[in-house]
């Protein structure tokens, strides 16, 4: 009887559990997978060109990658403040959110999918994870250059209206503070903008046998 009556309570627990629902993926989530794989190219190309587009097209190479070292390097190049400010902001915000919604569209396989194909190690995306749930407010705007954390705003669902203010704050922090490392150290990478000039095909040679390399590399392990 009691054995019987204990039978009872489990089926009974089972049955109010509510069962996890699995996720679906949108009907556009191919499209997000798209328009990464267009930004990883051109961010690739950017790796392989930027020793001579630095000088010769600067708001051709912040459209191709904003990343740090471009935002200096075009800013001691001469690149207008307007157009460093806008095509900064719009290709740092287009990057973030295409990977929003890869995170929102394949939730926790789009983690494997970066240690697997583009070479991010296991524990940095678990601190990452780990971090993005004790502070979100802060890690948002902090890394808003980062694919890990704007994937994992997706995975985690962070509503629009906070993600939006929350990557204002960090894509003009940024900004800012990579137009006044530029204005500091201007001298400096001046000097190298002139030794660039004059080694650029040597240094678009080495480029894009890291970009080749590099690559190769995340092919193998995927």
């Amino acid at each position: 009887m009691a054995a019987r009556y204990r039978r009872g309570l489990v089926t009974d627990a089972a049955a109010i559990e509510p069962t996890k629902t699995p996720h679906l993926r949108p009907v556009w989530a191919p499209l997000t997978l798209v328009a990464f794989v267009a930004l990883v190219i051109c961010s690739n190309v950017a790796s392989a060109v930027w020793a001579r587009w630095v000088n010769t097209n600067p708001e051709g190479l912040l459209l191709l990658s904003s990343r740090n070292r471009y935002l200096a390097l075009t800013l001691a190049a001469g690149v207008s403040i307007w157009y460093y400010a806008a095509i900064g902001f719009i290709r740092i915000a287009a990057a973030f959110v295409v990977c929003h919604l890869v995170g929102r569209a394949y939730r926790d396989d789009v983690l494997g999918w970066f240690t697997r194909y583009l070479g991010v190690a296991n524990e940095s995306v678990n601190a990452f994870e780990r971090g993005f749930d004790k502070a979100e407010w802060l890690l948002v705007p902090f890394f808003a250059g980062s694919n890990i954390v704007a994937a994992l705003t997706g995975v985690k669902g962070t509503p629009p209206v906070r993600l939006a203010a929350l990557l204002t704050v960090g894509i003009a922090a940024r900004l800012t503070l990579m137009w006044w490392l530029a204005r500091t150290f201007e001298s400096q990478l001046i000097d190298f903008l002139e030794w660039l000039q004059r080694y650029q095909w040597w240094a678009v040679g080495a480029s894009i046998a890291v970009v080749v390399l590099i690559n190769a590399r995340n092919l193998r392990r995927g």
